[in-house]
């Protein structure tokens, strides 16, 4: 029953000869253009067309992908079947208050006809023309509206039922996405659960940063003792003064 209301969308916006299209959008997956025009045997232009006919009234969405070797742009459709199904609910309820509209018409007033030319008037019309036809002169004839109030009413029962089956397709469609809504949450609700088993983890890690501490202490006061050792190197200089004092006294003692 969905395909024929796809089908029954694409007819109304394009024709009846792009209809095998539905079998090829209506999927879960968007579906390249090129692989479209082959299986539909025609262009890529000829499916370019009726896709963006589609597309104006928002019956179909797009993605595109790039082509890592050529270097070009390649789209891939689906049908959106909510939004077709809406589409094709709002063209049913006008045609049927169109058809209302003249049952009541057709209960309240009188119409004319000439048998001759099977043209039909109103009653205002037929008094302006004093009720001859201005065509052929010949004159008109009360219409017999039971007959054609059965018809239209038939056709509006046709099309009230017609409405109420695309209500239960779109409470189906609808179902789906929530179902997939809800599969979503759950999934994230779980992902949400597993992450305070990570958090748990992380003060073992943190351990290593005591062993760091105790080797800059133990660096530090190595630093320290050092610093404390310096003065020894002073004793050193001072030998090294007298030496050469002692070697100037005993130069003057030869002048003499």
């Amino acid at each position: 029953m969905l395909d024929k209301f796809l089908k029954e969308v694409v007819t109304i916006i394009v024709g009846k000869y792009a209809e095998p299209i539905v079998d090829l959008l209506n999927s879960k997956k968007h579906v390249n253009e090129f692989l479209i025009a082959k299986k539909l045997d025609i262009t890529i232009n000829q499916t370019r067309n009726i896709l963006y006919k589609l597309s104006d009234n928002g019956l179909v969405s797009s993605v595109r992908k790039k082509d890592k070797k050529k270097g070009w742009y390649t789209y891939f459709w689906k049908i959106e079947v909510i939004k077709a199904l809406e589409f094709l609910r709002n063209v049913r309820l006008k045609q049927m208050n169109n058809m209302n509209n003249q049952i009541k018409n057709r209960e309240t007033k009188q119409f004319y006809v000439c048998e001759r030319c099977n043209i039909e008037v109103n009653e205002e019309t037929a008094l302006l023309y004093d009720f001859t036809c201005n065509e052929c002169g010949e004159v008109f004839t009360l219409r017999d509206n039971s007959k054609i109030l059965k018809e239209l009413r038939k056709n509006s029962d046709k099309l009230n039922d017609e409405i109420k089956l695309i209500d239960e397709e779109l409470e189906k469609e609808n179902a789906k996405i929530e179902k997939e809504r809800t599969k979503k949450i759950k999934k994230e609700e779980k992902a949400k659960k597993r992450k305070p088993k990570k958090v748990e983890k992380k003060p073992e890690k943190k351990k290593p940063k005591k062993k760091v501490k105790k080797k800059i202490k133990k660096i530090i006061k190595t630093i320290k003792k050092a610093v404390k050792k310096k003065p020894k190197k002073k004793k050193v200089k001072k030998v090294k003064k007298t030496k050469k004092k002692k070697i100037v006294k005993k130069k003057t003692k030869k002048r003499k």
